[in-house]
Protein backbone atom coordinates (compact mmCIF):
# COMPACT_ATOMS: atom_id res chain seq x y z
CA UNK A 1 0.00 0.00 0.00
CA UNK A 2 1.00 3.68 -0.63
CA UNK A 3 -0.03 6.85 1.42
CA UNK A 4 -0.77 9.97 -0.24
CA UNK A 5 -0.94 13.20 0.86
CA UNK A 6 -3.68 15.53 -0.80
CA UNK A 7 -4.53 19.38 -0.86
CA UNK A 8 -7.39 19.95 -3.05
CA UNK A 9 -7.51 24.55 -3.20
CA UNK A 10 -10.01 25.84 -4.60
CA UNK A 11 -9.41 29.34 -6.05
CA UNK A 12 -11.49 32.39 -6.74
CA UNK A 13 -14.59 31.93 -3.78
CA UNK A 14 -16.96 34.36 -1.91
CA UNK A 15 -14.76 33.44 0.98
CA UNK A 16 -11.32 33.08 2.39
CA UNK A 17 -12.11 30.47 3.93
CA UNK A 18 -12.25 26.62 2.33
CA UNK A 19 -14.29 24.54 5.20
CA UNK A 20 -17.55 24.27 2.96
CA UNK A 21 -15.34 22.56 0.18
CA UNK A 22 -13.29 20.57 3.14
CA UNK A 23 -16.26 18.99 3.80
CA UNK A 24 -17.68 17.79 1.18
CA UNK A 25 -14.19 16.23 -0.14
CA UNK A 26 -14.32 14.62 3.37
CA UNK A 27 -17.77 13.24 3.24
CA UNK A 28 -16.87 11.80 -0.09
CA UNK A 29 -14.04 10.17 1.66
CA UNK A 30 -16.35 8.64 4.22
CA UNK A 31 -18.00 6.77 1.28
CA UNK A 32 -14.97 5.11 -0.49
CA UNK A 33 -13.66 2.29 0.95
CA UNK A 34 -9.73 4.20 1.62
CA UNK A 35 -8.80 5.02 4.81
CA UNK A 36 -7.92 8.23 5.77
CA UNK A 37 -6.86 10.80 8.16
CA UNK A 38 -7.92 14.79 8.05
CA UNK A 39 -4.85 17.01 8.84
CA UNK A 40 -4.99 20.76 9.28
CA UNK A 41 -2.57 20.84 5.40
CA UNK A 42 -4.54 18.63 4.01
CA UNK A 43 -5.24 14.84 3.95
CA UNK A 44 -3.53 11.19 4.13
CA UNK A 45 -5.08 8.43 1.97
CA UNK A 46 -4.20 4.85 2.19
CA UNK A 47 -4.22 2.54 -0.81
CA UNK A 48 -2.98 1.46 -4.29
CA UNK A 49 -0.98 4.08 -6.27
CA UNK A 50 -3.12 3.96 -9.19
CA UNK A 51 -6.47 4.13 -7.09
CA UNK A 52 -5.21 6.65 -5.02
CA UNK A 53 -4.15 8.77 -8.57
CA UNK A 54 -8.02 7.82 -9.44
CA UNK A 55 -9.43 8.81 -5.91
CA UNK A 56 -7.09 12.41 -6.27
CA UNK A 57 -8.80 13.26 -9.27
CA UNK A 58 -12.49 12.14 -8.12
CA UNK A 59 -12.32 14.79 -5.17
CA UNK A 60 -10.79 17.32 -7.01
CA UNK A 61 -13.60 17.83 -9.42
CA UNK A 62 -15.33 18.52 -6.21
CA UNK A 63 -15.51 21.95 -5.69
CA UNK A 64 -16.23 22.46 -10.00
CA UNK A 65 -19.73 20.71 -9.02
CA UNK A 66 -20.54 23.84 -6.76
CA UNK A 67 -19.40 26.33 -9.10
CA UNK A 68 -15.52 26.99 -8.64
CA UNK A 69 -14.08 27.60 -11.73
CA UNK A 70 -10.13 27.29 -10.55
CA UNK A 71 -9.00 24.39 -8.37
CA UNK A 72 -5.22 23.66 -7.47
CA UNK A 73 -4.71 19.66 -6.59
CA UNK A 74 -1.74 18.78 -4.89
CA UNK A 75 -0.39 15.33 -4.43
CA UNK A 76 2.59 13.48 -3.06
CA UNK A 77 2.26 9.57 -2.93
CA UNK A 78 5.26 7.57 -1.05
CA UNK A 79 4.76 3.88 -2.14
CA UNK A 80 7.23 1.86 -0.41
CA UNK A 81 7.22 -1.60 -1.55
CA UNK A 82 9.72 -3.27 0.50
CA UNK A 83 7.54 -3.26 3.50
CA UNK A 84 3.83 -2.37 4.77
CA UNK A 85 3.06 0.63 5.36
CA UNK A 86 -0.46 2.25 6.72
CA UNK A 87 -1.41 5.20 8.28
CA UNK A 88 0.01 6.14 11.20
CA UNK A 89 3.33 4.15 11.31
CA UNK A 90 5.37 7.47 9.93
CA UNK A 91 4.07 9.12 13.24
CA UNK A 92 4.41 6.33 15.49
CA UNK A 93 8.46 5.24 14.54
CA UNK A 94 8.86 8.86 15.23
CA UNK A 95 7.21 8.80 18.30
CA UNK A 96 9.12 5.56 19.58
CA UNK A 97 12.57 6.90 18.92
CA UNK A 98 11.91 10.15 20.51
CA UNK A 99 10.90 8.07 23.88
CA UNK A 100 14.01 6.15 23.04
CA UNK A 101 16.30 9.41 22.79
CA UNK A 102 14.30 10.81 26.34
CA UNK A 103 15.73 7.42 28.18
Amino acid sequence: MALMHLTIIPLGTDSPGVGEFVADIQSALEKSNFPYKLTDMGTLVEGRPEKLLELAARLAELPFSKGVSRVVTQISIDDRRDKKVSLGDKTASVTDRLAKMKR
